[in-house]
């Protein structure tokens, strides 16, 4: 992956600490990335246990992450392959 450089990225300040900015996005993401495999699993668990899923659709996925102070909304879309 490449980065422009810095003095063309938007609103980078020079005190930003990026090795530190760069390790608290990651931290974020970890967390996020855990939490929404766990929450989906158990989700796809109770349909299937109540009879609505079958085990072998394939799920359309969307997730959205905001971030205050920043004006780009991440959408990531894919599909959850059950079987």
């Amino acid at each position: 992956m490449t980065f422009p450089p810095r003095d063309s990225l938007d609103g980078y300040k020079p005190g930003m600490d990026e090795e530190s900015f760069n390790m608290s996005v990651r931290r974020f993401l970890k967390t996020l990335g855990v939490t929404a495999q766990r929450e989906i699993e158990l989700g796809v668990r109770e349909r299937l246990d109540a009879g609505d899923l079958q085990g072998d659709e394939t799920l359309p996925a969307r997730a959205t992450v905001t971030v205050q102070g920043v004006e780009k909304e991440i959408v990531i879309e894919g599909d959850i392959k059950l079987s």
